[in-house]
């Protein structure tokens, strides 16, 4: 690739059953008024569960209905994409070829994994970065080869078309290259996706690299940064800052491709470190803090996204991530309205009470809770076919 290539500027990829309607409502059977009746007129004040079910509606309905599935309501239900042709190594080796850049995010999760499937990414990587975002670690070293196979399979549950990618955790690959295609087999095998990742570039690695290729399996390398080596490195620290260190990174980089490395990660170096390496290699760069002259980026789905909001994780988020949404506060603005509404009473309401105890057959409930001697279940239910009739009608009020 050449030099003058290499600086065309970048594109920026932006991917960005209720009750029936109105109409007669046919009264409910009159049993259920007479136990209503009954209570109301009694001396003695109801018991507490009969005071709480007046608050809560019934989804008594005035005719009977086929009933909907359990989980076929909802107006948020998200539809599945048109189908497109899957991303494979073929296809990011010829938009590289044609000079475009790859678009590359982490996902951990199914909800995850159908979003970026669905935002159209070239690549998404289940990073081992899941220990800190999904797990609350302060590093990515504590997560298991079988907790990141479970991750992998439940991002593939949610894809249809990305590259999957995903992290060999520490401890999974550096004893020898047996090791390595042995633990790269179980997270093509079970996690189901279609390459893995490691990091460093040491002599071990650059082997397990290679015995993982030579397995037919496709590997993506990582260099500069790598979380992994957070305690040899002394902390999450850039690299490639000095002329020796910066030569190590082209150097590097040139190995994992004569490894048979398909791509390299580049973390946290300086972008011209970033654009030598480019420039150095015949496959593409997927740069995270190292400028604009890769040949794609990635972000951590979390950090783009601004999902947490404790002050703690704004410490450490990443001073190289842009955040391109506030979703954070969304989810708890969300969950504050809901928590209100439930102690408020005010939610459910009859769109989200869709499920109908047929007219016809409240009277045969409630004499048969009278024979079981439930009166006091008897007057409840009624009490909430009285009061579903008001709200459907609009001539009540929730209490």
């Amino acid at each position: 690739m050449s030099f003058s290539r290499l600086l065309t500027p970048r594109i920026l990829l932006d991917n960005a059953g209720a009750f029936p309607p109105s109409g007669v409502a046919v009264a409910a059977p009159s049993l259920s008024r007479q136990l209503v009746r009954r209570t109301r007129t009694g001396g003695s004040a109801p018991p507490p569960h009969r005071r709480v079910a007046l608050r809560v509606t019934s989804n008594v309905s005035a005719a009977p209905a086929a009933e909907a599935a359990v989980y076929g309501g909802g107006g948020g239900a998200q539809k599945a994409p048109a189908a497109a042709r899957r991303v494979t190594l073929a296809t990011l080796r010829g938009k590289h070829r044609r000079g475009e850049p790859i678009s590359m995010v982490t996902a951990y999760d199914y909800p995850s994994g159908v979003q970026v499937d669905t935002a159209g990414f070239d690549i998404c990587l289940v990073g081992d970065s899941a220990a800190m975002v999904s797990h609350g670690h302060d590093n990515t070293i504590p997560i298991s080869l079988d907790l990141m196979v479970e991750h992998c399979r439940a991002v593939v549950r949610g894809t249809s078309r990305t590259f999957l990618v995903g992290d060999l955790p520490f401890g999974s690959y550096e004893s020898s290259p047996a090791q390595a295609v042995s633990s790269a087999v179980r997270v093509m095998k079970e996690g189901g996706v279609d390459s893995v990742k490691l990091e460093g570039s040491a002599p071990s690695r650059i082997s397990a690299a290679k015995a993982i290729v030579e397995a037919g399996i496709a590997v993506m390398g990582h260099i500069g940064l790598t979380p992994q080596s957070v305690s040899a490195l002394g902390g999450f620290r850039p690299q490639g800052r000095t002329v020796e260190s910066a030569v190590k990174v082209v150097e590097a980089a040139l190995a994992l491709q004569e490894a048979g490395c398909f791509a390299v990660v580049l973390e946290c170096v300086p972008a011209p470190v970033a654009a030598a390496v480019t420039s150095a290699l015949q496959i593409p760069t997927i740069g995270i803090g190292a400028g604009p002259f890769c040949s794609g980026q990635v972000l951590v789905y979390h950090d783009l996204l601004g999902m947490f909001q404790h002050p703690l994780h704004a410490k450490v988020a990443p001073k190289f991530c842009k955040q391109y949404g506030n979703i954070g506060e969304a989810i708890n603005r969300a969950l504050c309205e809901y928590k209100q509404e439930v102690e408020t009473s005010s939610f459910p309401g009859p769109s989200h009470t869709p499920y109908r105890l047929p007219a016809t057959d409240v009277d045969a409930f409630l004499n048969e809770l009278l024979k079981k001697g439930l009166n006091v279940a008897a007057d409840a239910a009624a009490a909430a076919v009285e009061n579903a009739e008001k709200e459907m009608n609009g001539n009540g009020t929730r209490s």
